[in-house]
């Protein structure tokens, strides 16, 4: 059984036991408004009836990357509220599902690319995944990945990645513990994974179990994710350099801060 949206498909694999969520705008999978929209449903039609027994979610994508991201576009003024709101709605979709994310990643993770990913408890990398956070090269921040990476990866790690934008081969993201495993079919590892450590059991336990395990990180994205989206709105893309990264990205060309 498959479904699909111009930009996402769901997939029923092993009669059912578990879902595969691929993204399907390849080469580079932006995360525009029509993608996160479609990502949102997609991921709220998983709560029905028709994938009661699944026991977990494979995110993963078409082409040669899992996503770079937003669309620089739409990082700026006019659009951010917009691209903001949409990608809180997926990230909360997603994680209302109340089922084990598991990624597998090829090509550039980035931005929101690798915030999706980060979701997932277990993220298989092919060797050719670069991974990172470049939203400060944009003048920008990133809101999800500013909670959820010192969870992942402690303070000091996360701040090295959210503050200096670098971006991370799969072997160095496996070091610092973001990547779970690098293996050269990421898909075949994270589906293996789910069928020795997931499919045995209860279908129903696991959503309950996994709803649990999420409690806290959950009531913490809901206090503090639209805090930060404030901040973005209200402080971050009001001042010229949020516009300067903006306009130097889609100009090609080195950006000119004015530092305000």
């Amino acid at each position: 059984m498959a479904e699909a949206s111009p930009a996402v498909m769901i997939a029923a694999r092993d009669d059912g036991a578990f879902v595969e969520l691929r993204l399907t705008r390849p080469p580079k999978n932006l995360l525009d408004g029509a993608a996160l929209d479609a990502l949102a449903e997609a991921a709220g039609s998983l709560r029905g009836a028709d994938h009661r027994r699944a026991r977990a979610v494979l995110l993963c994508a078409d082409g040669p990357h899992f996503s770079v991201g937003a669309s620089v576009c739409e990082h700026a003024r006019a659009q951010a509220p917009a691209m903001l709101a949409r990608f809180h709605r997926a990230v909360t979709a997603l994680l209302d599902v109340d089922l084990p994310l598991v990624a597998a990643v090829r090509g550039q993770c980035l931005g929101g690319g690798l915030e999706l990913a980060t979701l997932a408890a277990r993220i298989y990398a092919h060797p050719s995944a670069r991974l990172g956070q470049p939203e400060i090269r944009l003048g920008a921040l990133a809101p999800v990945a500013s909670l959820l990476l010192p969870r992942r990866l402690g303070q000091a790690v996360a701040e090295d990645l959210l503050v200096s934008g670098r971006v991370v081969d799969a072997g160095e993201a496996a070091g610092l513990g973001l990547v779970t495993a690098v293996v050269d079919e990421p898909e075949t590892a994270a589906a293996e994974w789910i069928r020795a450590a997931l499919v045995p059991h209860s279908a129903s336990s696991l959503r309950l179990a996994c709803r649990a395990a999420r409690l806290a990180m959950r009531g913490e994205l809901a206090a503090l994710l639209p805090v930060l989206e404030r901040s973005y709105l209200d402080e971050l893309s009001i001042t010229e350099d949020a516009e300067e990264g903006v306009r130097a990205f889609l100009d090609k060309r080195a950006p000119r801060w004015e530092d305000r």
